[in-house]
């Protein structure tokens, strides 16, 4: 992930147009024309050897002869000489280029390929950054740059849109133009053989012009990378996003029910969710989410009033909100007494709040006031049908003026559609000059509203605090690598089930006791050691799915029995399947448990992302059934739950009807374990435990399934998102023999850290924060906790326990910037801990943390009367500057790599 030298793509001061063009229709010739009429102050110098003048202005036969080094060029010559005319601009000084043309591996090209490396390489010594090849190119209205060959100049605005597909940008811009929409940037990524999506966020989630981001997706390379980005983008404005290819004909047949049910695109909706990303099925949809979150306040749920002049528009759009997982507001008794003193008798008298075909503006505006005021309702869609009775506008000027009433802060959405091309159209231009979000039809302003509700639901999952594990547990690593390794020295790709939930037992996970026998006779002495009733199965490397060959057998009764059943089992698998291997038999006691659900986990490799945990309805008909959420690993409690949350069983999970509800915390602590084998094996590439039996005694697994994989060692490298570093965890003894634990902070620690916060003397506070603060918001906090392992650190000095539930006694933290160059610490020891060294050593082990991970040097602002502070900087090496812009601070910075240290590359081999 780096920003680096990507302002002179963005804002370049100077232009240079190689391959520019005077054929009429060219693509040289339309950038040409683009770069010339846009509005660019700075110089836009055309390179033809052919041409003496490109649109009136004095053109250069080559780079060489340029009067000036361009901060930026834009390439549209023929692949071949893309290579060298890369090289040849870095040499100059050169650090941007957006490569247009096409040619460099579409198609698994392996020439293209090679020129796509060739380029690359002839980049990376001078840091040049390259936007594209195959690319439309890049527009930015704010500064008067339009280096594309788009047929439209957008006009300014606060979106940002970036795309793979130039098709795309053509289009938006064609959509746009009609409804007046402005861009802050527009991007054409191309084959993002350089620049990406996630350099592109990172960029715009600091661009003070841009208000929010659209994306418009094909696939994601590099997915750490992205992931890291567009967590950080998100906390900062919205990021809506719309992903190509949501159907993906056929997805190749997997060993396990997990990779069967883990599609690619259910990965991806996975991805977006946990970066606090709204995903939107269509362009028409993007545009209209960001009006939406731009005019509407955030609703604290789900429950929608619907207020209408017609029954049947009330149920369109119910229809729509139940379609969609909504919810319709039940009012409450005081909402409809309210309501019936002054509405007809012949209203709804209920939700929908239908007051009838005839009502005036005056009615409008008393029924929403009610609805606005009622504590059931989050939000208000208010509808209106022409009728000949009344006047679409008067009840358009009514609603707003209404919503003038309302307090601007802490409002209620209300999203309004009043249906019709003729009367309505005037009504649905009031709602725009008032800045009321309005749509067409009831079903777009249901899923207007409904894009609210999870956009919103995702930035608060960004910010909410997990709960504690209910119980820490310690891995047997060693036990489960002997396992594997023990697989692989067989030669077999597959565990057996006894293996499996063996591996399982070692990270915690309950399972059922399983016995391996190699023949029907040695089942039944098995049998014979446990209490049955027994559950029988055939045990082969070449049968992943037992049942549906018919071997499996449950309730044996007796040791005899197993025996006939193994035997049995055997004949009829042999009969069917002879190419099959018979190992033997596997034999459990059965477990009774009459309200529990057949639940499944599930472990599966994404192409792009990289393991995927799956949780949904278990059993044999699990394909069919289709009731699964997908989730990216690590997970804590918060999003274990919001996994099992996410499924349509999680209604049923909760008890009904006398049936106690299951054990939540053994739920998701089972996936956290899960979670945890993840991060820990890399070995494991598939996993499945189907059925995990659930119920309010707990979860036990009853069946599971691993494959090895070829990656060896941890786990940790090939997750989309950077786990717990679990190996800065230590063990800090004082002199006088307490014992602190010194680990990296966790989002269960926000509240003790708001407690060791409040612990904090105001001299304290304002020594640290340079302003006085009484405590640290939710969000505060929650920001600080929940930190992307990858980009942030920051260590606590506790006691030993599970994190959330022990106190906090000193933080250091480092802020990287996104080019892992340079880095912003902060710490804070409390005032019982100082003189015992503990200052020191938070430092030195961040220091060391930023020297490992290659940052460059660390620094930090320090208030001139904290001589604790500057003292402690001057032993440990730091220089000292004085502040550009506060007078009593004094910067102090610290070089980490030598001098001699070679400059870290950006434009690689795709890398980034």
């Amino acid at each position: 992930m780096t920003v680096r030298n990507l302002e002179y793509l963005f804002e370049p001061r100077s232009v240079a147009l190689i391959g520019a063009s005077r054929k009429e229709g060219s693509v040289g010739s339309v950038v040409a024309r683009n770069l010339f009429k846009s509005g660019f102050e700075g110089p836009v110098m055309p390179v033809n050897p052919k041409h003496r003048a490109v649109q009136g202005v004095l053109a250069y036969p080559d780079v060489a002869s340029l009067p000036m080094t361009p901060d930026l060029a834009v390439i549209a010559t023929p692949p071949k000489t893309i290579p060298g005319i890369i090289g040849e601009l870095g040499e100059r000084g050169t650090r941007a280029a957006i490569v247009i043309t096409a040619g460099f591996g579409e198609g698994d090209d392996e020439e293209g390929r090679e020129l796509r490396q060739q380029m690359l390489d002839a980049a990376r010594p001078h840091l040049l950054r390259v936007l594209g090849p195959n690319c439309l190119g890049l527009i930015v209205p704010g500064c008067g740059l339009n280096a594309s060959f788009a047929h439209l100049d957008p006009p300014e605005g606060k979106i940002a849109f970036v795309t793979q597909s130039g098709a795309i940008v053509t289009a938006v811009l064609d959509w746009a133009h009609n409804h007046g929409i402005g861009f802050s940037h527009m991007v054409s990524l191309g084959d993002m053989a350089d620049v990406d999506f996630g350099d592109t966020l990172d960029y715009l989630a600091n661009d003070p012009d841009t208000g929010a981001i659209l994306l418009y997706v094909e696939a994601i390379s590099h997915a750490r990378k992205f992931m890291s980005a567009a967590r950080a983008a998100s906390r900062m404005k919205p990021v809506i996003v719309v992903k190509a290819g949501r159907h993906a004909e056929g997805a190749k047949a997997a060993a396990s029910h997990t990779g069967a049910l883990a599609g690619s695109d259910k990965v991806y909706d996975a991805a977006f969710r946990r970066a606090g990303m709204l995903r939107v099925d269509t362009l028409g949809e993007l545009f209209a989410a960001v009006e939406t979150l731009a005019l509407a306040p955030t609703p604290k749920g789900d429950q929608l009033a619907i207020l209408t002049n017609g029954g049947g528009m009330g149920v369109l759009a119910t229809d729509a909100l139940i379609g969609r997982g909504g919810h319709l507001a039940e009012l409450s008794e005081g909402t409809l007494e309210q309501l019936n003193g002054f509405l007809p008798t012949t209203w709804s008298h209920g939700n929908p709040v239908d007051i009838i075909g005839d009502a005036p503006g005056e009615r409008y505006g008393k029924a929403l006031e009610v609805l606005l005021s009622a504590e059931e309702v989050d939000a208000v869609l208010t509808l209106n049908c022409p009728t000949a009775v009344a006047d679409p506008q008067d009840a358009a000027g009514a609603v707003i003026s209404t919503l003038r009433q309302q307090p601007k802060r802490g409002g209620k959405p209300v999203l309004t559609s009043w249906v019709g091309d003729h009367l309505a159209v005037p009504a649905r231009r009031q709602f725009a000059a008032a800045g009321v979000p309005t749509y067409t039809t009831p079903e777009a302003a249901v899923r207007a509203f409904m894009h609210v509700v999870e956009f919103h639901e995702n930035q608060r999952a960004l910010l909410e605090t997990p709960p504690s594990v209910p119980e820490a547990f310690t891995p047997d690593t060693d036990r489960a690598r002997a396992l594997i390794d023990g697989a692989r020295q067989e030669g077999r790709e597959w565990l057996s089930e006894a293996e499996a939930k063996e591996l399982l037992a070692a990270y915690g996970v309950a399972v059922v006791p399983t016995r391996i026998a190699a023949d029907p006779d040695e089942a039944a002495r098995v049998a014979a050691e446990m209490e049955g009733p027994f559950a029988v199965k055939i045990l082969s490397r070449d049968i992943s799915h037992k049942s549906d060959v018919g071997g499996v057998a449950l309730d044996v009764r007796d040791p005899e029995e197993v025996r006939a059943t193994a035997e049995s089992i055997r004949d009829r698998v042999s009969r069917h399947h002879p190419e099959a291997h018979l190992e033997g038999f596997t034999v459990q006691p059965m477990v009774h448990r009459p309200d529990a659900w057949e639940l499944i986990v599930g472990v599966s490799e994404d192409a792009q992302f990289g393991p995927v945990i799956l949780f949904g309805q278990g059993g044999t008909a699990v394909e069919v059934i289709q009731d699964q959420a997908l989730g990216l690993p690590p997970l804590n409690m918060k999003l274990a739950d919001d996994m099992i949350r996410r499924t349509r069983i999680d209604r049923q999970l909760r008890g009904f009807r006398g049936v106690a509800a299951a054990d939540r915390d053994a739920l998701a602590l089972t996936l956290v374990r899960i979670s945890q084998i993840v991060a820990d094996l890399a070995d494991v590439a598939e996993l499945d435990i189907n059925p995990l039996l659930a119920d309010h005694q707990g979860a036990i697994a009853l069946d599971a399934r691993v494959r090895i994989g070829e990656t060896r060692g941890s786990g940790t490298g090939r997750l989309a998102i950077r786990p717990y570093p679990r190996e800065l965890e230590e063990t800090v003894t004082l002199d006088d023999g307490r014992e602190f634990y010194l680990r990296p902070i966790t989002p269960e620690d926000e509240m003790p850290l708001r407690d060791s916060f409040a612990r904090l003397s105001p001299d304290e506070v304002r020594l640290r924060f340079f302003m006085p603060m009484k405590r640290l918001t939710h969000m505060q906090a929650a920001r600080f906790t929940q930190l992307d392992y990858d980009r942030d650190m920051a260590l606590v000095l506790t006691e030993p326990g599970v994190p959330g539930e022990t106190p906090i006694h000193g933080v250091v933290h480092i802020n990287a910037d996104p080019d892992n160059t340079r880095a912003e610490y902060a710490i804070i020891i409390h005032r019982e801990l100082t003189g015992q060294g503990l200052g020191r050593l938070l430092m030195q082990r961040i220091i060391d943390y930023a020297r490992d991970r290659g940052i460059r040097e660390i620094f930090g602002d320090v208030l001139r009367e904290n001589q604790v502070m500057l003292k402690l900087c001057r032993e440990l090496g730091f220089r000292r500057s004085a502040h550009a812009d506060e007078p009593d601070v004094v910067r102090v910075t610290l070089d980490l790599q030598p001098d001699s240290a070679t400059e870290e590359t950006t434009a690689t081999d795709g890398s980034g």
